[in-house]
């Protein structure tokens, strides 16, 4: 599956020119982190695009003032690092719903300058960015199941580069903490997840898939940067790298949605709305993908582990 199609779009391509000629009244679409950033120009769009969107943040007063302009879009709280509140959400979204088309896994957190963990003791970018959308999704899967035809799309990162998955210590217990390898490998592991989460949801109609969004300087993922890091973005307008708006950066996510060039395939990593190729570790080029990240057998190991860590068992097909 990871092989380019030639889709037609590109790194300028927007979101709403991905969904311009879509109609999804009656769909429903659940966006995390869907109140900032590229989560929340694809709420606009797919909302424009006549879905039902669910919106689940941390912050609800935060996600409230930033939907205001979006009235049918539902917010409620939702943090992935706590698995009480990651089942306080689905109940309340389960409770609402009884079928969901899209999922969307796009909320996260990057380059924690210190070590932080969870109330489990798990490194946080790696138990926010990947535990708490596989602890999410299963607890969503019938629901899933039921749309016959669902898409789960989880945002990874070209940042997968800084780290492939450390089996032996994921949570920096013995190995000295460095941020970027820890962001690193939580973004391999929304690679991988992708992978196996396909595997097993194909016989359901619920195909999954990864995405780069691009470079997007405009977000507030960079919240946690250095001064000196931050004063270094602008550099990237002169480099090779192009950089995106937020409607650009969206538009990836979006295709991977809802794109019926799409059809009948999954479990692929895709950047700059198209199915990425796979390189070695010392590839430059950003809409890449790593092999480590799109690994079938680290795909299951990393599942077994992730059904170890949030005790979520999964029945398979």
């Amino acid at each position: 599956m990871q092989t380019a199609i030639h889709s037609g779009f590109g790194e300028k391509t927007t979101a709403e020119e991905i969904a311009r000629n879509c109609d999804l009244h009656g769909k429903t679409a659940l966006i995390t982190g869907g109140h900032s950033g590229i989560g929340l120009e694809a709420t606009r769009v797919l909302v424009r695009a006549g879905a039902r969107v669910i919106v689940g943040a941390r912050d609800l007063n935060k996600a409230r003032t930033a939907l205001s302009d979006i009235p049918t879009a539902e917010a409620y709280r939702l943090d992935l690092a706590d698995p009480a509140s990651v089942v306080a959400f689905s109940q309340q979204v389960l409770a609402e719903c009884d079928s969901i088309d899209i999922l969307m896994n796009n909320a996260g957190i990057m380059a924690l300058p210190l070590l932080h963990r969870d109330s489990r003791g798990y490194e946080l970018q790696f138990a926010t960015n990947h535990l708490g959308h596989f602890h999410l999704t299963a607890l969503l899967w019938d629901a899933l199941k039921r749309a016959n035809g669902a898409r789960v799309v989880t945002l990874s990162s070209y940042g997968h580069r800084y780290s492939s998955m450390n089996f032996d210590d994921p949570n920096f217990e013995t190995r000295h903490y460095h941020k970027w390898e820890a962001y690193g490998q939580s973004k391999t592991a929304n690679a991988l997840f992708a992978v196996h989460l396909d595997t097993i949801g194909r016989a359901f109609g619920i195909r999954a898939f990864a995405v780069h969004p691009g470079r997007i300087p405009s977000t507030n993922l960079k919240r946690f940067l250095t001064f000196k890091e931050l004063l270094a973005m602008p550099l990237l307008w002169f480099s090779k790298v192009y950089v995106k708006s937020i409607a650009e950066g969206a538009a990836t996510q979006v295709w991977a949605a809802l794109s019926d060039q799409l059809d009948g395939m999954g479990g692929a990593y895709c950047a700059d709305c198209d199915i990425s190729p796979v390189v070695t570790s010392d590839s430059p080029l950003a809409n890449t993908v790593r092999d480590y990240a799109v690994d079938p057998e680290l795909a299951y190991k990393l599942w077994s582990l992730s059904e170890k860590m949030t005790g979520m068992k999964w029945a398979q097909p």
